[in-house]
């Protein structure tokens, strides 16, 4: 289910000209209403396309007032019931409210390293631009070879 900002809860990240949620979101779909125009709410986030949210959590996540919530299944959250991620510096805590009012937290540590320090072509080899269109390489390298007879079967 998609995301929700609680306009009660949310700052606009203080002004500035690009939010938390508006950074994070790996389908653009947060933006910030400055002036109220769009939502009514001004200086507050909304997401603008809740049917084509992914339903990632790095908006519910990264959100400095804990101002955005997830319309959840009833299967996996049933009605009455919330799940609410709370980002520290060194760690998630996960609060889970169950519909007959158990409250039970979870706190994991963020496995992430310092943006910019991860090298995603470290130990790869340097892309031979003259195979590009030679389709073959990709299923003709490499040390691993199928034994085709294993997928052949005789009655």
């Amino acid at each position: 289910m998609p995301t929700y900002v609680r306009t009660d809860k949310c700052d606009g990240c203080k002004g500035q000209d690009k939010t938390a949620c508006m950074y994070i979101c790996p389908h653009d779909l947060m933006l910030l209403d400055k002036d109220g125009s769009l939502t009514g709410h001004p200086m507050k986030a909304f997401n603008q396309e809740p049917e084509q949210c992914w339903e990632c959590y790095s908006c519910v996540k990264i959100c400095p007032q804990n101002a955005i919530e997830v319309r959840h299944y009833a299967d996996v959250v049933p009605l009455g019931a919330s799940v609410q991620p709370l980002r520290g510096t060194d760690s998630i805590m996960w609060t889970i409210k169950f519909r007959n009012g158990t409250v039970k937290r979870f706190k994991f540590p963020i496995r992430t390293t310092p943006e910019g320090s991860i090298d995603p072509y470290a130990n790869k080899p340097k892309a031979n631009m003259a195979e590009i269109d030679d389709h073959s390489t990709l299923f003709t390298h490499g040390t691993h070879k199928c034994d085709m007879s294993q997928f052949i079967h005789s009655s």
